[in-house]
């Protein structure tokens, strides 16, 4: 399942990420890198945009950022 997925609230770790070198370094500049937890905080009406924390920073995802994170579910609600 990739972080898009999730519901508000929901924490996950941070599987792999699909991404070039360019945005996985932007995104371990935000501390999202792999066995991180990840919680989805809100996102945007039409769910292109996504407000993640990680550890203690919020961070703005595009939708499609976060179709390139795959993440497992580590709270079920």
């Amino acid at each position: 399942m990739t972080l898009d997925m999730l519901k508000k609230g929901q924490i996950a770790t941070i599987k792999k990420i699909n991404a070039d070198m360019v945005l996985k370094d932007r995104l371990l500049s935000f501390g999202i890198m792999q066995d991180e937890s990840i919680e989805l905080k809100t996102h945007s009406l039409a769910k292109n945009t996504f407000e993640v924390q990680v550890g203690s920073t919020l961070v703005a995802l595009r939708e499609e950022e976060a179709k390139k994170i795959e993440v497992k579910i580590t709270n079920n609600f």
